[in-house]
């Protein structure tokens, strides 16, 4: 067993180095002096994100970026949330089949659902706007909103909100009053995730912004087929931190709950 155990200890440790080692390299090179990319940089400089940071177009990108992100992730916890809701109150098999159209984000290859996205939007007339961009990140960002309620849910005691309403609330102010605020650490969970998923998007981006309203994701692409500067690993880091605390953020509020619910019991 012991055997067993440590290749599986150095089978994970070769994965994680896998995917690890391409983010500390591009870090490093995120600060380095030179014109172009290199490794280990000749000597170290702010210059890529200063550059980042003092152009315009970069700038109109992040923010068209952090537009769709906050919107889209709003829009997909509020929606997620009643979805799911109603997904764990019913017993009804045309209502929970309707669990799968909702997580399908989530098994459709992405470039398939940005194709799709495409074809409807060019019938509609939301290519290249910002409705378009929030409404698409939405849908790819409901899924994990669903998943983390549902497994709130799950942990829920329901006779809690059977007696809310033997005493006289409805089933809405019930669910604020009573059910929300045990929940709330799903919810949190729900849409961090959304929004780490439409900060990062790139593929169904490439098909549908443009103009003013296009994603920093885009504008990156874009800019690898011209040249290759140091200004996109200067993003790509910060990206990578921005996603990398959410998460963490995540785990810490994970913790927190399971520590309430164990306090509670």
């Amino acid at each position: 067993m012991r055997t067993s155990n440590l290749l599986l200890y150095g089978f994970v440790a070769l994965v994680l180095a896998w995917l690890i080692i391409p983010i500390i390299i591009i870090v490093p090179m995120s600060f380095s002096s030179a014109r172009f990319l290199t490794f280990p940089p000749p000597s170290w400089s702010l210059r890529w994100y200063e550059a980042y940071l003092g152009n315009a177009a970069w700038m109109q990108a992040t923010r068209v970026s952090l537009i769709v992100s906050v919107s889209s992730a709003i829009l997909a916890t509020v929606l997620g949330t009643a979805a799911a809701y109603a997904l764990n109150m019913t017993s009804s098999r045309l209502v929970r089949s309707l669990q799968m159209l909702l997580l399908l984000p989530l098994v459709v290859p992405i470039v398939i659902t940005a194709v799709g996205v495409f074809l409807v939007y060019a019938q509609v007339g939301l290519l290249a706007s910002m409705t378009g961009l929030i409404l698409a990140n939405m849908m790819l960002g409901l899924p994990y909103v669903v998943i983390s309620v549902l497994v709130g849910l799950r942990k829920f005691d329901a006779t809690q909100e059977m007696v809310s309403r033997s005493l006289g609330m409805n089933r809405l102010r019930t669910f604020f009053v009573v059910t929300l605020p045990q929940i709330r650490p799903s919810v949190i969970s729900g849409m961090l995730f959304a929004f780490i998923s439409a900060i990062d998007e790139t593929v169904v981006s490439l098909f549908i912004s443009g103009g003013e309203y296009q994603t920093l994701t885009k504008r990156m692409f874009t800019a690898l087929r011209d040249e290759i500067d140091p200004t996109i690993a200067a993003i790509s880091s910060l990206l990578t931190a921005i996603s990398f605390i959410l998460v963490m953020l995540v785990a810490l509020n994970a913790r927190s709950a399971d520590r309430k619910q164990g306090k509670v019991a």
